[in-house]
């Protein structure tokens, strides 16, 4: 197996590289603009050697994974001198592999590997990275070693061109920022009845997974509930009321998730057009 060494030692970076370690791969050196970090990652992981410098890394490695935070990325690949039998690839869900034409154009192989997963800390991220989807961006030979890397990870993967990237994580954005900014708007109103955040969270737990499980076994759009699927007007309408009376700083945010949730209902055949539009004309902003 080919050699691998890290530049980078956050959370990522070394949850990857424990991974790795794991299955057999040689991961060699490390190398961090925090010793403490690069010391906390090699203590993970036997026979990784610190280094204090990235171009060392480079020099003990074919295959070094750049895992600095997004916008050091490049900048910390313009420091070392590559060489032709070496691979680069970044661990960005945002970036292409553009930000690596310094080593592009020294020889080396360019890829980008992105774990679609929510990494909380570093012991979090070692637990969920086996089973994840990665985004794969690269050209052969190199290419072929990321996907064999994403299957012995358990995982599936995806391949993307050079301007998919930025979609790719505004979709991930929505899917999994968003949905904890949702929540966190849900045990608001919870607090105008006099419920706690934590207690209101823990109450909403088994909703949210029980909607998680209906995505993955249900499926779109037939997993949708709710007043929307249902196309419960009068609901819709007690649901305007209380916000309007009691939180109106959430209106125009549930009106506009309740007109993106319209197709999904008529997706679902629960409603015709007519009540769509109802729906639509009750929803839609006041002037």
């Amino acid at each position: 197996m080919v050699r691998v060494g890290f530049i980078g030692a956050g959370t990522v970076g070394t949850a990857l590289a424990v991974r790795l370690k794991g299955l057999g791969y040689p991961v060699v050196a490390v190398y961090s603009r925090t010793r403490a970090s690069a010391e906390n990652l090699a203590s993970q992981v036997d026979s990784c050697q610190v280094y204090d410098s990235s171009q060392k890394v480079a020099d003990a490695s074919q295959l070094v994974f750049v895992t600095t935070p997004d916008d050091f990325i490049e900048w910390a690949v313009k420091q070392v001198q590559w060489h032709p039998d070496q691979a680069v690839v970044h661990c960005s869900g945002a970036a292409s592999t553009d930000i690596l034409e310094h080593a592009h154009l020294l020889g080396a192989q360019v890829g980008a590997f992105h774990p679609l997963q929510t990494f909380a800390n570093v012991a979090q991220a070692i637990d969920n990275i086996p089973g994840s989807t990665f985004a794969l961006e690269a050209e052969s030979p190199l290419l072929e070693t990321l996907q064999e890397i994403a299957q012995a990870l358990e995982g599936n993967w995806v391949r993307l061109g050079p301007g998919d990237k930025v979609l790719y994580h505004a979709a991930a954005v929505i899917a999994c920022n968003y949905a904890v900014t949702l929540v966190k708007l849900a045990t608001d109103l919870w607090q105008t009845f006099g419920v706690s955040a934590p207690e209101a969270t823990r109450a909403l737990m088994p909703l949210l997974r029980g909607t998680v499980n209906n995505i993955g076994n249900v499926g779109l759009p037939h997993c949708l509930t709710g007043p929307i699927a249902r196309g419960d007007l009068g609901t819709i309408k007690k649901h305007l009321e209380a916000l309007r009376a009691k939180a109106p700083q959430l209106l125009s945010t549930y009106r506009e998730l309740g007109l993106q949730t319209i197709p999904v209902a008529q997706a679902k055949g629960r409603i015709d057009e007519k009540r769509a539009e109802e729906m639509r004309f009750l929803l839609a902003p006041s002037p």
